[in-house]
């Protein structure tokens, strides 16, 4: 499913033009208007899927999770990387379609936040 109003299925399936850093047919990637890092790019499931917690399909979470790893490789990250998956508005979850956080390039601290 694709839904109308949400601005990440817009983006993955080209209704907002958008420079993909990494693509296949069920994901894509691309860089964060507001990087918090030298390396910032989101990956998303082009099905709409508001929180992880909506996604059952494991071959997706499969995909995207392979998905990180090239884009990782893609960008750079030679010293390592963070993934971040915000779930729902109190971890601090903006855009409620599913995406991870590829952060890298400068070193991370913990806890993060």
């Amino acid at each position: 499913m694709i839904k109308d109003d949400c601005i990440f299925c817009k983006l993955a399936n080209g209704q907002i033009p958008c420079n993909f850093v990494y693509e296949n047919s069920d994901v894509v990637a691309f860089d964060d208007l507001n990087p918090q890092a030298p390396i910032h790019t989101l990956v998303i499931p082009k099905q709409h899927y508001e929180t992880l917690e909506d996604v059952n399909d494991k071959e997706l979470l499969a995909k995207l999770m392979l998905a990180v790893k090239e884009v990782a490789k893609i960008k750079g990250a030679k010293n390592g990387f963070r993934t971040v998956i915000n779930t729902k508005k109190e971890a601090g979850q903006e855009v409620f379609h599913l995406h991870i956080h590829v952060l890298a390039g400068r070193p991370m601290k913990w806890p993060p936040g």
